[in-house]
C-alpha cells in the first residue's frame, strides 16, 4: 500500500471514530439530562424545565439520526440520506412543533393562572452543567470537524449551539425566579424554549429535504 494512501484511510479511521464517540456521547448525555429534568420539572412544577427535559429527548433522536448517518459514511456510502435518517429527522422536526405548541399553551394558561413553581433551583442546575457540557462537545465537534474537513461535523457543532442557547433562557428564567419569586418568568422561559423548539423544527424539515449534513455524499471527512 502507497503511504499517501495508507495515510488517508488511517485519517478516515480516526475520523470516524471520533465522530461516532462524539454522537454518542451527544445522545447519552441528552437521554440523561432529559430524564433528570423531566423528573425535576414535573416535582417541582417548572414548565421551563420541563419543556427543557422534553426538548433533550428530541435531541435524543436526532442524535441517533447522526449517528447512522457517520456509520453510512463509514460504510463509503456516497448516497444522501437514507430512509432511517430521513424518518429520523421528520419524527425530529414534527416533536419540535408539538413540543413548541405544547408549551405555548401550558405558558399562558400558568400566566393566565398565576401559577408559581415551588422551586427553579434544578433549572439552575442542569442549565449551568448543559451550558458547560455542551460547550465542551461543541469545542471538540468543531475540531475534529476542522481538522478532518468534516462539512457535517461542523454543521453539528452549529446546532448543538441551539442547546446552549436553550440552557441560557432556562439558566436567567430560573435564576430569575428564585431571585424575585415572579412566577412569570418561568413560562416566559418556557415561551424561550418553545420559540426555539420551532425554529429547531422547521431547520430539520429543510435538512430532511437535502441539507448539507445529510447531502453531503461522501466528501464529508
Amino acid at each position: 500500500m502507497e503511504p499517501m494512501l495508507e495515510n488517508q484511510l488511517s485519517g478516515k479511521t480516526t475520523f470516524y471514530k471520533w465522530a461516532s464517540a462524539l454522537a454518542l456521547v451527544t445522545i447519552f448525555y441528552n437521554f440523561l439530562e432529559g430524564v433528570v429534568s423531566v423528573f425535576f420539572g414535573f416535582q417541582d412544577g417548572t414548565v421551563a424545565l420541563f419543556g427543557f427535559g422534553v426538548d433533550s429527548f428530541v435531541e435524543v433522536i436526532s442524535g441517533i439520526g447522526i449517528w447512522h448517518m457517520v456509520r453510512r459514511m463509514r460504510q463509503n456510502s456516497t448516497q444522501n440520506c437514507d430512509d432511517f435518517e430521513r424518518t429520523a429527522l421528520r419524527v425530529t422536526g414534527t416533536s419540535f412543533y408539538l413540543l413548541s405548541a405544547s408549551l405555548i399553551i401550558i405558558s399562558f394558561i400558568n400566566i393566565y393562572k398565576g401559577y408559581k413553581p415551588e422551586t427553579t433551583l434544578w433549572g439552575i442546575v442542569v442549565s449551568i452543567i448543559s451550558i458547560l457540557s455542551m460547550w465542551a462537545l461543541i469545542h471538540y465537534k468543531v475540531k475534529i470537524g476542522t481538522q478532518f474537513k468534516s462539512q457535517a461535523l461542523l454543521a453539528d457543532a452549529q446546532c448543538s449551539k441551539v442547546c446552549v442557547w436553550l440552557s441560557v433562557i432556562l439558566l436567567v428564567s430560573s435564576a430569575g425566579y428564585e431571585l424575585t419569586g415572579i412566577g412569570l418568568l418561568d413560562s416566559l422561559g418556557a415561551l424561550g424554549i418553545a420559540g426555539l423548539s420551532f425554529r429547531e423544527g422547521r431547520e430539520v424539515f429543510e435538512k430532511a429535504k437535502g441539507s448539507l449534513i445529510c447531502g453531503c455524499q461522501g466528501n464529508c471527512h
